[in-house]
């Protein structure tokens, strides 16, 4: 099967998983502004910036990224499927219908790229290698992410260098295992490159991106 065959396969399944845990609240988008949804995700402000832009060097933004993605990693984290001693407190305090909102809140805010430098040449050499992985088949071509596949364009540098060590390590949490494959090809230079590409990306926001494949 090919890879955007396996995201559609592996969202459909992620929706019944989602489906019995509230995320398909018809309410959740249009509460993302509410005084109720702020103060849900005050505590996240101080690693992830108040409007999900983060500025501290290894967290990820969480502006503009798929309400999807963002929900599901917040189940696993309160199942302890993808274990965070700071994360999986935070998610077990909150309903089902609580971890939907806080999706939504975070992909209705605007992404700003982030301040860490980026190589311009290391960025150069990570274009082919987006390319020749076809990163842009599951994180579309303008890297914003879909369904459960989270946003890259403009993300922090050194969350992304962790993730791709990570993954080619085997020991970062990967649902589908795609990533982990990939990763195993990839030298030490690629995944600098890749990085320093990926977060060289300027981000838009989520309003402005062409809906999802369904």
């Amino acid at each position: 099967m090919s890879r955007p065959g396996l995201v559609l396969l592996a969202g459909a399944l992620l929706a019944g998983a989602l489906g019995g845990a509230g995320a398909a609240d018809p309410d959740a988008a249009r509460r993302t502004d509410s005084d109720a949804v702020r103060r849900l995700v005050e505590p996240c402000g101080g690693c992830h910036g108040p409007d999900g832009n983060a500025t501290v060097p290894g967290m990820p933004s969480l502006a503009g990224m798929p309400a999807y993605y963002t929900h599901w990693q917040l189940i696993m984290f309160r199942d302890g499927r993808r274990p965070s001693p700071v994360m999986a407190p935070f998610a077990a305090a909150l309903r089902d219908d609580d971890l939907a909102a806080v999706a939504a809140f975070y992909e209705a805010q605007v992404p700003r790229p982030r301040p860490a430098p980026v190589d311009p040449r290391r960025a150069a050499l990570g274009r082919p290698l987006a390319d020749a992985h076809r990163c842009t088949a599951c994180h579309r071509p303008d890297l914003m992410g879909q369904h459960q596949v989270p946003r890259l364009a403009g993300q922090d540098l050194q969350y992304l260098l962790e993730r791709l060590r990570g993954y080619r390590a085997r020991t970062t949490s990967d649902l589908d295992g795609m990533m982990t494959m990939i990763a195993q090809a990839l030298s030490d230079e690629d995944i600098q490159n890749l990085a320093h590409f990926l977060a060289s990306v300027p981000p838009r926001p989520r309003a402005e991106v062409a809906p999802a494949t369904p």
